[in-house]
């Protein structure tokens, strides 16, 4: 009961922390800028202006146009876009499995190398190769994703013609944004499984383990890994809610057709109905990341459930 008890105040929580994203985005676009002026040639007649806001309900007061909006959300709704006057959600059914693609391609990447590596990292920290993967992780860390971006097209597509580009046809389109994408998570994590390796090798534990017989690879899976791994979780839960933010400029620069450079390019032209589902739906992702991330606390470790409780 106190574990449902958890649950469900984090629960309530990520709801309450929606509802402000909800509302905030939507009084945010309109304050931005008329729709209209960006979709309207310069000379276009006032009656043909003044049909066109009434045709997207934008003649009604703010507060009324918000209602409609939460009826909307609530009921499924979300709108048409002001552009491609078809359903937003037919809009982003369309780009999300390219951006999903490419999230997943990185978080696996991120995860799989940087994991390991931060462990060799603090095992072979006075050797040479725990400094080469130390001083990966800071340049990864250091260098902007558009830097990145721009000097890998520059070498793979247009100096050694290994890589195409932009798109999203084939794997190898998502091979460079892939890339792109993971360099700071992969760098945090090697950063953090790095430390907190360091932080539990030296625990008496660790040399009781040792004094029992287990082999190495048993000490350090299972006992020193299993504690460093709370700090690891925390940094891998929200390296995936700034990854979630870094997917727009990403998939921007590489044109891989996903929900990023569609968010750009509502915002640039203020499609509200666009913009509000993608940055909500952004939002929403963060939300339950975090959410997950409190829940996979207590499975790792059980001092965290008895605090919990």
């Amino acid at each position: 009961m106190k574990v449902l008890d958890f649950l469900l105040r984090r629960t309530l929580a990520a709801l309450a922390t929606l509802f402000v994203v909800i509302a905030a985005v939507f009084f945010a676009t309109r304050l931005s800028g008329n729709a209209m002026d960006y979709m309207l040639p310069p000379n276009v007649d006032l009656e043909t202006r003044q049909l066109m806001v009434q045709r997207f309900g934008l003649d009604q007061p703010l507060l009324v146009q918000f209602v409609r909006f939460l009826q909307g959300v609530v009921s499924g709704d979300w709108g048409i876009g002001l552009y491609e006057r078809r359903s937003v959600v037919e809009i982003y059914a369309e780009r999300i499995p390219n951006t999903l693609q490419l999230f997943a391609y990185a978080l696996g990447l991120s995860v799989l190398l940087g994991l390991p590596l931060g462990v060799v990292a603090a095992l072979q920290r006075k050797s040479a190769i725990g400094s080469s993967i130390m001083t990966l992780a800071f340049v990864g860390y250091a260098t902007p994703n558009f830097v990145l971006a721009i000097l890998m097209i520059l070498l793979f597509s247009f100096t050694l013609h290994w890589l195409p580009s932009s798109g999203s046809m084939t794997p190898l389109h998502f091979l460079m944004p892939s890339i792109v994408l993971a360099a700071p998570m992969l760098a945090e994590i090697i950063r953090f499984a790095r430390n907190a390796m360091l932080d539990v090798l030296g625990q008496d534990y660790l040399r009781t383990a040792r004094a029992k017989g287990l082999p190495e690879r048993l000490v350090i899976g299972k006992h020193a890994l299993r504690n460093a791994a709370i700090p690891v979780v925390t940094v891998i839960g929200l390296q995936v809610a700034g990854m979630v933010a870094r997917v727009v400029l990403v998939e921007t620069v590489f044109s891989t057709k996903g929900v990023g450079d569609l968010i750009v390019f509502a915002t640039i032209g203020r499609d509200y109905p666009v913009l509000q589902f993608g940055v909500i739906l952004i939002a929403t992702l963060v939300v339950v990341t975090s959410l997950i991330v409190d829940l996979l606390y207590s499975a790792i470790d059980p001092r965290v459930k008895a605090a919990a409780s």
